[in-house]
């Protein structure tokens, strides 16, 4: 019974919920935002192994910060737990010397074309076809721009969140999205791809 309720509360209620031992109340948090971390993770190290360590890894600070009543990030747990996550990732890369590509785009949203209803084996193919597209013309921006990009559209932060996680101003952020959007256009009608 207990657990046929939990997917109905709020993420501040389940925190709540965890605090006071109740584990399932974790498990419902992870559950909700697994797609939106594990791909933006994935978008960013362009390694799905290496992915999963850093999502785990996300999910352990987040415990512990938790369990350590550090949490203070009243209802947004989301943007917090992308912070935790994006800085994982900028750790990976210092370690290994290299910067990770990412990149920017502004209000129209290139990834709203691409249909993740279910479809035929023809769709699933052609679909795949198009997201490996996309994601290969991701790798080709200029850093700043694909970062925005992945945070915007495959996290769905706001811009005010990714302009908070990347350090930057908002217009910032907005002109990276910009730009970026801009230079995938252009790969689109060079390559002729269409979406």
């Amino acid at each position: 019974m207990f657990m046929q309720v939990m997917y109905k509360l709020n993420d501040e209620q389940l925190i709540t919920l965890f605090k006071k031992g109740h584990s399932s109340a974790l498990e419902e948090l992870v559950y909700r935002h697994k797609d939106k971390l594990y791909t933006s993770i994935v978008l960013l190290v362009k390694d799905a192994f290496l992915a999963e360590d850093i999502f785990q890894d996300t999910f352990i600070k987040v415990i512990d910060t938790i369990r350590a009543g550090r949490y203070t990030e009243k209802g947004k747990f989301l943007p917090w737990a992308m912070r935790i996550a994006h800085n994982l990732c900028v750790d990976h890369f210092r370690k290994i010397k290299r910067t990770p590509l990412i990149k920017t785009s502004d209000d129209k949203d290139i990834f709203n074309v691409l249909s993740f209803s279910e479809s035929s084996a023809e769709e699933k193919m052609i679909t795949r076809q198009s997201h490996d597209s996309v994601r290969k013309m991701l790798d080709l921006l200029p850093e700043e721009q694909r970062e925005v990009i992945i945070l915007r559209h495959y996290a769905e932060l706001s811009f005010k969140e990714i302009a908070d996680l990347t350090q930057v101003s908002i217009n910032t952020a907005l002109g990276r999205m910009r730009y970026g959007l801009i230079n995938l256009r252009k790969m689109m009608t060079e390559k002729q791809i269409c979406l």
